[in-house]
């Protein structure tokens, strides 16, 4: 049986095709506006720079890892992306480094550049490996250096006895906070499989492989919500935040966004070990349990579409499925639509191409405000109302960005890597 491919599609549908351009090109335009003298800041719902925010290392890295993107992809526009990546590297590389200790700094100073926040975040560091492995796919000089500097000081928050990396460390690495988180750990794994594909490194691709089981093993142990917060030990702690069910990193129950994001780098890796192992059968049979477990993780998730309103994803639910945290949030459908997308390229299954069309027109609807494709509103109530209860403003463009990518380009290699070969290709 000959499988239908969404890449192969998406190439016979221009219109489809040239809309995800515009909005990905709009959505870098309104990225381009956080620009300050020592990185990316803060966005507003209008598009310009928060005062009330200094310059935060995951927001950086984004930001650069996006504009990186399209210097590669050579995106049509008055921007010079290749000046604006260089720039965020420029601000790794410099004030959000630690010269003393290693690592990066969690916030800096908008105005000085001095640190405000000097705790190491496992969580931002993993996004400065993802953001330093794009800079090298784009060719920016000194990019090099800096995704090695950057995973000497990721791999000082992994844990060897665990197989999982710890979340948060004092400035000079003694003390580490008695938590352990899979968020952490996801983009962990984003980070190691973009490093892995620049620099060739499969042990890095190995490391990213051994915690994407991991997850799926919590997960399926949980009915497939998976947990989220956990002891020193890796034993989860279920009960973890309810007083505080809304926090924008560390929210309480199963967050729904974080199960699509799940599934689809369980299905990047399990690409990746038929890609790169096509001869070995334990390869097979590991990348074969990827893809069950990133199945029955996205289904589990898509229990929750509109369960208590019109339509999208509660931010987060209990254990239970019931809804918890309410609120839209434009991240959420985000990586939905991005792993209905390789869901359905990797099983010709066309629900989940349904789902694709139908999640990007709700987004349309409610999400994309109208006549500005690169503004996203990035929390919603349940029955579509703009909110802040958890998200002030609109600082993030890189879940929305990727997703006008990941649609046309294959499941391996990830995504900056993909892109560079495309261009090649050209």
């Amino acid at each position: 049986m000959t499988t239908p491919l969404l890449l192969e599609a998406m190439k016979t549908d221009p219109a489809h095709a040239a809309w995800l351009e515009e909005v990905g090109t709009d959505l870098l335009e309104w990225g381009a506006a956080s620009r300050t003298e020592h990185g990316f800041g803060w966005l507003d719902s209008n598009g310009t720079l928060d005062p009330d925010h200094d310059l935060e290392l995951w927001i950086n890295c984004r930001m650069t890892h996006c504009f990186a993107l399209a210097s590669i992809r050579g995106t049509e526009s008055s921007r010079d992306f290749a000046e604006l990546a260089a720039h965020g590297l420029s601000a790794l590389s410099g004030a959000f480094h630690d010269d003393e200790h290693g690592g990066f700094y969690s916030i800096i100073a908008r105005e000085t550049g001095e640190p405000v926040d000097d705790s190491k975040q496992a969580y931002a560091h993993a996004f400065v490996v993802l953001a330093a492995s794009s800079l090298v796919e784009a060719q920016i000089p000194g990019a090099e250096e800096l995704l090695e500097t950057a995973l000497e000081a990721h791999a000082r928050f992994f844990e060897s006895e665990h197989g999982m990396f710890a979340d948060t460390y004092s400035r000079d690495f003694s003390n580490c906070e008695d938590y352990r988180g899979i968020n952490a750990n996801m983009h962990s794994v984003e980070g190691l499989l973009a490093a892995s594909a620049a620099t060739g490194r499969l042990e890095l691709f190995e490391r990213a492989a051994v915690i994407v089981e991991r997850a799926l093993a919590f997960a399926k142990d949980n009915g497939w919500f998976l947990p989220e917060h956990f002891t020193t030990a890796w034993e989860p702690r279920p009960d973890y935040n309810r007083e505080e069910p809304a926090h924008p990193f560390r929210p309480y129950g199963a967050t729904i966004g974080h199960s699509f994001e799940w599934a689809r780098l369980a299905l990047h890796t399990a690409a990746g070990f038929e890609g790169q192992f096509s001869d070995a059968t334990r390869a097979q049979e590991r990348a074969s349990a990827l893809r069950d477990g990133a199945l029955a993780l996205a289904e589990k998730a898509c229990e929750t579409w509109g369960i208590d309103g019109d339509g999208g994803f509660p931010y987060t639910v209990d254990w239970d499925g019931s809804p918890v945290v309410h609120e839209r949030m434009h991240w959420v459908v985000a990586e939905a639509i991005g792993a209905a997308a390789v869901l359905f390229r990797t099983s010709g299954d066309a629900a989940w191409e349904e789902r694709y069309e139908s999640w990007w027109q709700w987004a349309k609807t409610t999400t994309i405000v109208p006549g500005r494709l690169g503004s996203w509103v990035h929390e919603l109530t349940a029955t579509g109302e703009i909110s802040e209860t958890t998200w002030k403003g609109q600082p993030d463009i890189y879940h929305a960005y990727q997703v006008t990518l990941i649609p046309r380009l294959p499941a391996w290699p990830p995504l900056a890597h993909a892109v560079a070969t495309e261009a090649r290709s050209r």
